[in-house]
């Protein structure tokens, strides 16, 4: 591999706020809807009552043992860190004028702690969360008066940190709203597909306008939209099934056309129409989407197959997505199919329809891990996984693709979003904490740990070649 990856390529991580900070009432943060779904995503909306309590409320105590972990991150080498701002410690309701200092001098001291490292913030303004009171005063997404809310929080942002912060994202995994619409856009789950679009065309606004806001305080940084890469094969070579799966996939790049290209693309035209699904579209909307973003962020987890005739197979649950298992592929503990080659095709795809640089935020493995007697864990499981993967981003930057850097999902054990369990990790460093929230929380390096520090000390030239 000696050689493929850039010289500047940023190594690196990726977490979320609402899955590792923990302190969800300190220092004056509001409720977030992602505080109303103690059992993940795919759990109920409850509401907060006095003296109640969930996993995510402590996670991993990110809040305080920040420098600890960014000691951990440096002496793996990272170049990179991903992760988010949590909204509602900058607006706790969401339509304040004024932001909460107590949170804005959070992430000054998260960031400096980093630059102590060099390692550079890749900072996302959304990640699966936003203030639940703009969800009960407003109805979320649904009321375009959020798309002011949110640039007044993106441009307080980014006048704070312009001198810190020079990578930025908007929405995380912006598709997912189409699966899980409360956790993307504050919309009850039974909301019909009409109510669904228009809140995420005013997503899509009001990220054009953090990109615009962006570009004009931050002018030497770049900013990019992220998407859940679902990337899906025809199950045959039957016709129907190649135009089934090229329907599917429009599901999803639908959001990076908008965002990379700066107009809804005629195929959703089409899809409206035929769907009988009415947006209100504004010719300053249209203006406003031509602000396009710098770059194409993505996650990467599993493909999936399509066919016509899908009541003949079962479907397996991935990442928020019900795809057909390919049959000539292996799954996860849960279920999730594993496909390294399906990440160079996907890099290909995006970057033949784009020809913007591409940055990979999320990939990983989410395994349950055994502590052994003298307090190692031997997860090579985790290191073939990332290994194979990384074998082919190498041959993708062969193949010409310009990718910007990789951050694997969860560089620390951190809450997973789906069901909230912690048993699902994915760290190369353990956090002491279990489902039930007992532990320590102790941190401690895996075996994974010490591979991808010479991974990235070797630029990926350690990585082997196991085809």
């Amino acid at each position: 591999m000696n050689g493929k990856f850039p010289q500047h390529f940023l190594w690196g991580g990726a977490v979320a706020a609402n899955q590792v900070e923990g302190a969800y009432q300190a220092d004056g943060k509001g409720l977030s809807t992602s505080d109303l779904q103690p059992q993940g995503i795919f759990g109920a909306i409850t509401p907060r009552t006095a003296g109640d309590s969930g996993i995510k409320d402590v996670a991993i105590d990110f809040y305080h043992r920040y420098p600890e972990d960014i000691a951990l991150f440096a002496e793996m080498g990272f170049k990179c860190l991903r992760t988010s701002i949590a909204w509602t410690r900058i607006f706790p309701q969401g339509d304040e004028e004024t932001p909460n200092e107590a949170g804005l001098a959070f992430y000054d001291r998260l960031f400096d702690e980093m630059a102590k490292y060099d390692i550079q913030p890749l900072i996302t303004l959304s990640h699966y969360e936003m203030p639940y009171g703009l969800v009960k005063r407003y109805g979320g997404w649904g009321d375009r008066r959020t798309i002011d809310f949110f640039e007044r929080y993106a441009r307080t942002v980014f006048e704070r940190y312009k001198h810190k912060v020079k990578h930025w994202l908007t929405f995380n995994e912006i598709n997912m709203s189409l699966h899980a619409p409360f956790t993307g856009v504050g919309l009850p789950p039974e909301s019909d597909k009409s109510a669904i679009y228009q809140a995420i065309h005013h997503q899509l606004v009001a990220s054009a306008k953090a990109v615009k806001a962006c570009h004009e305080i931050v002018p030497e940084g770049k900013i990019g939209n992220m998407l859940l890469g679902g990337i899906l094969y025809p199950l045959s070579c039957k016709p129907e099934d190649l135009l089934e799966t090229q329907r599917q996939n429009r599901d999803w790049l639908f959001f990076g056309d908008v965002q990379a290209r700066g107009y809804y693309p005629a195929y959703m035209q089409r899809f409206f129409r035929e769907n009988g699904i009415e947006v209100a579209i504004t010719e300053e909307d249209r203006r406003t989407l031509r602000e396009t973003i710098d770059f194409i962020s993505f996650s990467y987890y599993m493909s999936g197959c399509v066919t016509a005739d899908p009541e003949q197979y079962e479907t397996a649950r991935g990442n928020i997505l019900d795809m057909v298992p390919n049959p000539h592929l292996a799954s996860s503990e849960w279920g999730w199919q594993i496909d390294p080659i399906g990440l160079r095709y996907l890099l290909n795809v995006l970057y033949d329809r784009y020809q913007k640089p591409l940055f990979i935020v999320e990939n990983g493995l989410g395994a349950k891990d055994r502590v052994e007697a003298d307090g190692s864990i031997n997860d090579d499981y985790r290191i073939n996984y990332l290994n194979d993967h990384l074998v082919q981003v190498a041959e993708a930057i062969d193949d010409g693709v310009e990718v910007m850097g990789y951050t694997s999902w969860g560089p620390i054990d951190l809450v997973s979003a789906s069901k909230a369990e912690m048993s699902k990790r994915y760290g190369f460093i353990h956090v002491d904490r279990d489902d039930a929230g007992n532990g320590s929380l102790e941190r401690r390096r895996k075996k994974s740990f010490y591979w991808y520090r010479d991974v990235i000390h070797s630029n990926g030239a350690s990585l082997k070649d196991r085809r």
